[in-house]
């Protein structure tokens, strides 16, 4: 169920009985689409105008803010500081909300603003406005007449509500109005989309299929679902999950369409999506802060195959050399029988133990020595490009895995300072230019670290760095190491000896949870002792070889393990 129009009524009432005559104590942007306003008593309200997810919530989510506020916070501080939020409204029961604030200006009169939030999906803005004459004091999407034609956000011009709906608002509507609005409408699942205002479509299904059970008309229907729902009788906030743990939706009814996946339920809206949004939206805003990381791996990652496909294509065709050895062998052995101007000789191959004869090309033009120089030449030129190509292959292999490795670890990314980690350890291995970091202090970031069933402590590296961190320096000789067998993942250690089976299986699987096997099933997972992991001498962040291991084999999965 997207944030629509109904789901927005749920929020408003918890924001009304929440935070209205509360003071604003504190406003921040930590992001260029999303601002925080603290209340009195602490409570954050999360409203964002981001294009993929537009929202409004009590948080309790806190972000780093830029050392340098953006001008929309410095306009927001300038007139909400200490400013009284006195009512929110929800206009037609569509996606938008006013939120009312009364404070003092420079004089010490009283002044109303409104905070207009538009969660539109990529229309979505915040606008202050003041209320006296309707003026745009400042908003977080500035919209100009060559972006939007019907109407223009920013300061100093009169605000313009988005265009009027024309379908039915779900909280006034009459007979005669709805027979209008569904007259041609084809009776499918969308239906329900298509006469009201803020309904999505994930929605209307919903209610089609509720619909399609009971016994009254379209109409009947609808008058009785939006009474108990707005009468507050058919909330109950869940998140559905699928069987991986992957968020699928949310909803503020119990959705029937969704049996299949496991529903998490939650008290309150702002609770459900505090917790639904956390996941998705830093998932969004890593992926795109890591995108000229993610070509430049990509990029490597192509050429280092094509380096691997040449030099194999090398090596396969090196396999003649023995043939060519063999064949000068014989020529030399039978020089006495070789005549200037043939261009063929047939010889017996005494290298098999059978009676066998060879037919060996030779060039009329040289002389019988010329002919045997010619193929040793070739045997050691082919001699030699074996040689450098088994050398070059095994670097390109080694390329490949290290740079596989740094893939799989984009996927484990909580913050923006494990960015900044991966991107350092590209510098350092030469794959990005150096970059002056000023005199900022970098604080690394730490390894995931879990308590298993039994009590025993696990640690996940979550990049190259932490890899090396924990196998090298943090470790001790007898824990125990595991890694996935033959594929790029996070180094894993339990610390203790002689652990048990249960702790032995969840950290192989988190092994294998987080490595690129991950969507995979039966990943094999070596483990051993850490004294019996070495890293070779100039080998690239988080390469090790070890010996002495065994082998587990397990499927991956999130566990709910605790943790620390």
């Amino acid at each position: 169920m997207a944030l629509d129009g109904v789901f927005l009524y749920t929020i408003k009432e918890e924001l009304k009985n929440t935070l209205v005559n509360l003071k604003v104590d504190k406003v921040n942007q930590p992001e260029k689409d999303e601002i925080f306003l603290t209340l009195r008593g602490n409570k954050k309200l999360l409203i964002s105008a981001s294009s993929s997810y537009p929202r409004i919530y009590l948080s309790k989510t806190s972000k780093d803010n830029p050392l340098k506020p953006p001008m929309f916070c410095m306009v927001l501080r300038k007139y909400l500081l200490n400013s009284r939020l006195i009512d929110i409204n929800q206009l037609d029961g569509d996606r938008l909300l006013i939120l009312k604030f009364e404070g003092t200006d420079d004089l010490g009169f009283n002044s109303l603003y409104s905070l207009i939030v538009e969660v539109m999906g990529r229309h979505s803005n915040i606008t202050l406005v003041r209320d006296r004459d309707n003026i745009i004091m400042d908003s977080i999407k500035h919209i100009t007449p060559d972006i939007n034609s019907y109407r223009s956000l920013y300061p100093n011009i009169k605000y313009i509500y988005p265009p009027k709906s024309q379908r039915l608002n779900p909280l006034d509507f009459t007979l005669e109005d709805f027979n209008k609005m569904s007259l041609g409408l084809e009776l499918d699942s969308s239906i329900f989309s298509k006469i009201f205002t803020g309904i999505s479509k994930i929605l209307s299904k919903e209610l089609f299929f509720r619909f399609e059970k009971s016994n009254l008309s379209l109409y009947e229907f609808s008058k009785e679902f939006f009474k108990d729902y707005y009468d507050f009788k058919n909330f109950s906030y869940n998140s559905y999950v699928d069987e991986k743990g992957l968020l699928k939706e949310f909803s503020s009814i119990s959705f029937e369409t969704y049996n299949e996946y496991k529903a998490i339920s939650f008290d309150s809206p702002s609770e459900l999506l505090d917790n639904y949004y956390r996941e998705k939206d830093k998932q969004d805003r890593i992926h795109n802060r890591t995108l000229d990381i993610q070509k430049i791996i990509s990029n490597n990652l192509d050429r280092c195959n094509k380096k691997i496909k040449i030099l194999e294509d090398t090596l396969e065709k090196c396999n003649e050399k023995e043939d060519l050895r063999i064949k000068g062998e014989l020529l030399t052995a039978n020089i006495y029988s070789l005549k200037e101007g043939m261009k063929e000789v047939s010889l017996l191959n005494y290298y098999k133990e059978e009676e066998e004869y060879i037919n060996i090309p030779l060039d009329e033009l040289k002389t019988p020595s010329e002919n045997i120089q010619s193929y040793y030449k070739k045997y050691n030129k082919y001699k030699k490009a074996e040689e450098s190509a088994l050398v070059q292959l095994s670097l390109a292999e080694e390329e490949l895995n290290y740079l596989n490795s740094v893939f799989s670890t984009l996927k484990t990314i909580d913050s923006y300072d494990e960015i900044d980690e991966i991107r350092r350890e590209l510098m350092e291995s030469g794959y990005i230019k150096f970059k002056k970091e000023g005199k900022k202090k970098i604080k690394p970031s730490k390894p995931l670290h879990f308590l298993s069933s039994e009590g025993y402590h696990i640690y996940v590296g979550k990049n190259n760095s932490q890899n090396d961190y924990l196998t090298l320096k943090f470790a001790e000789r007898n824990d125990l190491w595991l890694h996935t067998k033959n594929i790029p993942g996070s180094h894993v250690i339990v610390k203790g000896q002689n652990i048990p089976d249960k702790t032995l299986e969840e950290a192989a699987t988190l092994a294998a949870y987080y490595s690129k096997a991950s969507n995979s099933s039966k990943v094999p997972i070596d483990y051993t002792e850490v004294k019996n992991v070495k890293k070779p001498s100039g080998s690239k962040p988080g390469m090790v070889i070890y010996s002495t291991n065994k082998t587990a084999y397990v499927d991956p999965k999130e566990l709910s393990l605790e943790k620390l």
